[in-house]
């Protein structure tokens, strides 16, 4: 038997690859299923079932490309009703792999066809549970995400998750191991552990959800407070893994045309596109193209493209390093934007030769920022998560996150020169792209956010527990 968590990092995303004796089978596959394929090939496997723990928000899987490419069926638990072919199975239904079984065992709460996958061994021994949504590592999933106005609350969709784990999960011994579809960085819980591996005793200690004397009052109140509102595009996620999309062989081959300046700036006219820079962020602010968004490669790229830009359908041109075109379009496509025109061929450099129109962003350090703070009351914007600024911030910053930024364009001055800062300096150069493309443009971008900030002496607040703070 193998057992093999594939871990991607920028989307916080847990899949498995499970083999035995020649068969093998999939949870929650990733867009691009090409890996999956040649793992079963390097064992001179059989891909036998795709298996999803329910219909993600925050990503579109692979399911109906691994499963058209391989012709093993999809595999969903209870009350599922996806758009195409699939196995619904029933509660506590078995499934062969090889010498080993897995059981469906139907877990609502984070959506109604949530569904653990219970893994026995070749002695029909209880292994491991693939628990996607509904349990995590220190946390379970948020119960706000399959909601129908009118007919099920977030308080409706606790209670069935207080039960599925009590009935379902927790008289499981404690050596079974949890492998959770995701980790710390998710939208989709709120305090998860950086770990992705963990025993279900452990987390029987520690998950304050699996409280052995917590009542299902206790655990509803707890489990919906402080939920923030969902990224946008989480339901037009929701949407494509029911009703299908199109094969990633062929977004890659639309969004990697390569297009002249010219041809990209008749195209960004023509379409409406918006012209997406990933490139690094000391690259951006010293040059790019007027109103082109600023989202780069190498921060998490792909959650902040589906919270920020929201609407899948929206035409992209891209802005990147030739080599990272094709990852860029990939990465994109992860989260279901998968209408991605091209890309600017020989990148922002190209553009610049050809003489068009550019923009750059005033980025200064923290060093300087502390001189202009002593010399002058300046407005300071803070564009951090909130757990981030409870814990420590400047004591005259504007609390604006980025996640939000829309809602708090009315918040900056018209006029008079403003400061913008985030933890480390990739996330005030996302919101400063943003704010320009608004017409905003009186602002200045303090390179290093606020570790930087703190570095070079100017006062903070005391670092307190946000949890804290909040009761």
């Amino acid at each position: 038997m193998k057992i093999e968590q594939i871990y991607t990092g920028c989307l916080a995303q847990g899949a498995y690859y499970i083999e035995s004796n020649g068969e093998a089978a999939i949870i929650d596959p990733l867009r691009e299923v090409s890996p999956y394929i040649k793992k079963a090939a390097q064992d001179n496997a059989k891909i036998k079932y795709i298996f999803e723990t329910h219909f993600h928000a925050d990503f579109v899987s692979g399911h109906v490309t691994l499963s058209k490419q391989t012709g093993a069926p999809i595999v969903y638990g209870p009350l599922a009703n996806p758009a195409f072919d699939a196995i619904i199975a029933e509660d506590n239904q078995e499934f062969k792999i090889g010498d080993i079984s897995i059981i469906a065992l139907h877990t609502p709460g984070h959506t109604m066809e949530s569904t653990t996958y219970l893994l026995k061994d070749e002695n029909g021994k209880d292994h491991a549970i693939f628990s996607g949504d509904t349990l995590f590592l220190g946390d379970v999933g948020r119960p706000d995400l399959a909601q129908k106005a009118g007919d099920i609350t977030k308080e409706d969709l606790a209670g069935f998750l207080f039960d599925s784990l009590r009935n379902k999960i927790m008289p499981l011994a404690n050596d079974v191991i949890v492998y959770p579809a995701h980790g710390a960085g998710s939208a989709c819980g709120k305090n998860m552990m950086k770990e992705t591996v963990d025993t279900l005793g452990n987390q029987k200690q520690m998950n304050y959800a699996l409280r052995a004397d917590m009542t299902k009052e206790e655990f509803i109140a707890e489990v919906t407070d402080g939920l923030l509102p969902p990224p946008q595009y989480f339901p037009l996620n929701v949407k494509m893994n029911k009703e299908g999309y199109d094969d990633i062989d062929e977004v890659i081959k639309r969004g990697t045309k390569a297009l002249s300046p010219n041809a990209f700036e008749v195209l960004a006219n023509e379409t409406g596109a918006i012209v997406l820079d990933v490139r690094h962020q000391s690259e951006f602010v010293k040059g790019h193209i007027p109103r082109s968004i600023f989202i780069g490669i190498d921060g998490g790229f792909a959650p902040w493209v589906g919270a920020l830009i929201a609407d899948v359908e929206q035409p992209i041109l891209i802005v990147a390093d030739k080599d990272r075109v094709e990852e860029t379009v990939t990465r994109l496509s992860r989260v279901g934007f998968d209408n991605t025109l091209g890309y600017l061929e020989g990148g922002y450099e190209a553009w610049e030769a050809a003489g068009k129109e550019t923009d750059s962003i005033e980025s200064i350090s923290a060093d300087e920022f502390k001189n202009r703070m002593e010399a002058n009351t300046i407005p300071v914007f803070d564009v951090r998560k909130e757990g981030e600024f409870l814990k420590s911030h400047l004591p005259t910053a504007h609390f604006t996150p980025l996640d939000y930024l829309n809602q708090h364009l009315a918040e900056f001055p018209n006029e008079e020169t403003f400061y913008v800062h985030c933890a480390g300096g990739y996330r005030s150069v996302i919101a400063a792209s943003i704010l320009k493309s608004r017409g905003i443009h009186n602002l200045v971008d303090v390179a290093g956010g606020f570790g930087a900030i703190k570095k070079s002496g100017i006062p903070v607040t005391d670092e307190v527990c946000p949890s804290t703070l909040k009761k």
